[in-house]
């Protein structure tokens, strides 16, 4: 389905859920992972490490991307997918025409067929690991600096919002490391600070009043 941006997203209706906003796929990635979770970290040190739940559409990753390599800045960023998104799928996804860099397709598409469970260095700035599993059954030990938290929503996927999912993301988290999500419900809040998170709500996206930037102090 195409987004009030113009940019496409997909949705799964037996969930009820889409994988970006309606009111805008690109203008919600850049605000909540983008504006608020990434940029404040820039050039605080020589390399971030960013950890995304569910890798989706790659509009996250790609978004990334643009920055590390306007900015100069060293990313590396991991990622999980349960269920990737099909080629054919992928084929109708038009993000990189939105952004009116259409010179970016090649790496997008890569971004999507670059092998699973292995670190793929994209230019000087950019290196991504994709990893084919749950955020349950994922394994490292590598710490990150920042958490996009882009889970579907509470209420089609509730094990993903409660306070023990929340400790493991807190333990992966640096201190002074951060998590952003588009999620402000209360019961989610409240589960993080559970975590041990202190949470500040800040402006949401388009069509969304609040948002949360969670820190491991």
């Amino acid at each position: 389905m195409t987004t009030a941006d113009g940019s496409v997203t997909i949705a799964i209706p037996e969930l009820n859920v889409t994988y970006h906003s309606k009111h805008g796929a690109i203008q919600e990635s850049m605000h909540v992972f983008i504006e608020a979770g990434l940029r404040p970290l820039l050039h605080r040190q020589e390399a971030i490490a960013i950890f995304e739940m569910g890798f989706g559409t790659g509009l996250n990753a790609l978004l990334t991307f643009v920055e590390a390599t306007k900015h100069l800045q060293k990313i590396n960023y991991h990622t999980v997918e349960a269920f990737p998104l099909e080629k054919e799928i992928v084929e109708q996804l038009n993000y990189c025409e939105q952004l009116q860099q259409p010179e970016l397709k090649p790496l997008f598409d890569e971004l999507h067929t670059s092998p699973w469970n292995e670190a793929i260095h994209l230019n000087p700035w950019f290196t991504i690991q994709k990893n084919h599993t749950s955020l349950f059954n994922l394994s490292t030990t590598q710490p990150v600096n920042l958490i996009y938290y882009d889970a579907f929503a509470p209420a089609a996927q509730p094990e993903l919002w409660t306070a023990e999912t929340f400790t493991r993301l807190f333990n992966m988290l640096t201190a002074g490391g951060i998590l952003v999500t588009y999620c402000s419900k209360g019961d989610v809040r409240r589960a993080m600070q559970a975590a041990g998170f202190l949470i500040e709500k800040i402006p949401g996206p388009p069509g969304k009043r609040e948002m949360v930037r969670a820190t491991k102090k």
